[in-house]
């Protein structure tokens, strides 16, 4: 599989890159820790939720779902769908205690809540994860685009790990947010030029719709679905939801950025009307691709290559190129996000913790050294994402599936029921960990089991998600019921109390908050 390009396509990348470097050197600001890891703390809404849009727009979105829309339909658009009500919860009960607190970093408000330990786990548990899913996963799907384009796959991984690499070293958060606008406003032109010239090359929605399986517009599929059962959906995925956009340092970076409490919760709503669009934007193109594979107008050798191929195969000279400046802005974003949030951890989780003294100049310098190490690290991990799930969406999300509960289990009940105490929370922390790596080694070697470990290792993600959260939670309670009770100083900023989230902007916010509960409640009775 190839793309054709012109040399108008190449003048159009090649201004892509010119001008997100432009923007990056622009708003670049790092006078101290701050500036470079906060973008100074004085972010509006809509920079925010544009950046919590596109930041989460990676390989999977790109790549993944439309890959998933050829294989599956719209049924994967559940978990863009569900993310709306997610932000909802970032921005209504997370962000004001975030906020409260004064913290830098996820884990150093776990230290808050519940002690050392527990910051220590979740700071090492992330950058893991940074590794395995967020920037192997987005590098190895820009090297796929560049390879598309006849460019070799690890020349390609090596321009989006550069040039990405380039601007967040040297900007810091400011360049990763402002450069998310832009990308945003390149992504969704470049997807919506693909979806109009897609039907077009089909005769219009009419020709979409015959083509295609009427299954293939439900987003609810039997809870037997080896991919997307309901009840995974509706009771699964909202803890994989909860742990990436209330829990994760990757999304919750960009609201501790904000200018005030009203800001951040703004930005959430937001990016939670954003996330309606990817349904659009990716998921369709992908069914496109396969309605114009079964009429035999477009060669697609596997679920994956969906969008490339449609790319190549229905777009003119020019917006050909509009389109992959899309892909690479989609791709960069994501990257660029990571490498931030990342760096962030270990400056204050690790080296600013053991070094308390350390100066504003070698704080951002360590978030630049760090950088670079993660970069090679996420290349190395590369080749063993062929042996995890079907398909690089499913990868994604089942990875997360085995480490995700634990952690919104101990942010979650961490607020709400003040008995919890440090205690309760290893205990769950290390529960869920012992488990979820089990699951993980056990997928890997799926082929040579039997009995009850091949049960264990084929459960579908999203149960196991459901099963592992509830087992923490037990745990978590059971635990810290059994040890000494925290303090009320220790607790008091950051466990449910009502002076806590008292806001005199709310009024305007929760009319677009129902407005947005409304659209999901349409989007799941019209495509049911």
């Amino acid at each position: 599989m190839s793309i054709s390009l012109g040399a108008l396509d190449y003048g159009i990348i090649i201004f892509y890159f010119v001008l997100i470097l432009a923007v990056a050197k622009y708003v670049a600001k790092k006078e101290n820790s701050k500036d470079y890891f906060l973008a100074g703390g004085n972010l509006g809404w809509f920079a925010i939720g544009a950046s919590l849009f596109a930041s989460n727009i990676g390989s999977e979105h790109l790549i993944g779902l439309a890959g998933a829309g050829f294989s599956s339909g719209v049924a994967v658009s559940q978990f863009e769908i569900l993310a709306g009500f997610i932000l909802l919860m970032l921005g209504w009960v997370f962000v004001p205690f975030y906020i409260k607190s004064g913290v830098t970093t996820m884990p150093e408000f776990l230290e808050i809540r519940y002690g050392r330990p527990a910051r220590n786990y979740l700071s090492f548990i992330s950058i893991v994860a940074y590794v395995i899913t967020k920037i192997s996963a987005t590098i190895f799907a820009g090297a796929v685009v560049f390879e598309a384009m006849g460019v070799p796959f690890w020349i390609g991984a090596g321009i989006t790990v550069v040039t990405t690499g380039l601007y967040t070293v040297l900007g810091g958060l400011k360049a990763v947010i402002y450069t998310d606008v832009v990308q945003l406003f390149i992504m969704i032109i470049g997807s919506f030029a693909l979806t109009f010239f897609g039907l077009q090359a089909l005769g219009g929605i009419s020709e979409f719709k015959a083509a295609i399986e009427p299954e293939f517009f439900n987003l609810w599929k039997a809870s037997s679905d080896p991919d997307f059962p309901w009840t995974g959906i509706l009771f699964g995925a909202p803890i994989l939801g909860i742990w990436y956009w209330c829990t994760d340092q990757f999304i919750v970076q960009r609201v501790l950025s904000a200018r005030n409490l009203t800001q951040a919760r703004r930005g959430t709503i937001f990016a939670g009307y954003l996330k309606m669009l990817p349904l659009l934007l990716f998921v369709v193109p992908g069914m496109i691709a396969l309605a114009l594979s079964n009429q035999g107008l477009l060669s697609v050798a596997k679920p994956d290559h969906a969008l490339p191929s449609l790319v190549a195969g229905v777009l003119p000279t020019g917006i050909k190129g509009l389109m992959i400046a899309g892909l690479l802005a989609a791709l960069m974003s994501s990257l660029s996000s990571v490498f931030n949030s990342c760096s962030t951890l270990i400056t204050f989780d690790w080296y600013k913790v053991r070094n308390p003294e350390a100066s504003e100049k070698k704080l951002v310098l360590v978030g630049q050294v760090s950088t670079i190490v993660l970069v090679a690290l996420g290349i190395l991990w590369i080749p063993l994402m062929k042996y995890i799930s079907g398909g690089l969406f499913t990868y994604i999300q089942s990875v997360q599936a085995y480490i995700s509960p634990p952690i919104a289990a101990v942010f979650l009940l961490g607020l709400f029921i003040r008995r919890l105490n440090l205690t309760g929370a290893m205990a769950s922390l290390g529960t869920g960990f012992a488990l979820g790596v089990l699951r993980l080694v056990l997928e890997i070697n799926k082929e040579s089991l039997t009995g009850f470990w091949l049960n264990y290792a084929s459960i579908n993600f999203l149960h196991f998600a459901l099963f592992l959260f509830a087992v923490c939670s037990v745990v978590l309670v059971g635990a810290s019921l059994l040890a000494k009770a925290p303090s009320d100083e220790q607790i008091k900023n950051v466990t449910y109390i009502k002076a806590v989230v008292k806001d005199p902007d709310k009024r305007s916010d929760m009319a677009l908050s129902i407005g947005l509960v409304v659209i999901i409640t349409i989007i799941w009775v019209w495509l049911s």
